[in-house]
């Protein structure tokens, strides 16, 4: 699937000199960023998502150390 971004011009030249000095296209460059970042993407996300779940459920909360307190941790 092809994509087309635009980037900050300070963030395209960062990236075209990284992949001149590597000998690698830009487009590599931009597939290793995004494989590696897309795991942390997706949690952050499902965890603000849940986190709003819980807020609208009405459920009680309470401070992570008395939860630790009370499971022992």
């Amino acid at each position: 699937m092809a994509i087309s971004i635009r980037l900050e011009p300070e963030d395209e030249a960062r990236l075209a000199e990284l992949a001149r000095r590597t000998g690698r296209s830009k487009t590599f460059y931009v597939r290793e960023a995004i494989h590696e970042h897309l795991d942390d993407l997706e949690e952050r996300y499902w965890a603000d998502a849940v986190v709003h779940e819980w807020e609208e459920s009405g459920k009680p909360n309470r401070p992570a150390g008395q939860l630790w307190d009370e499971l022992g941790v």
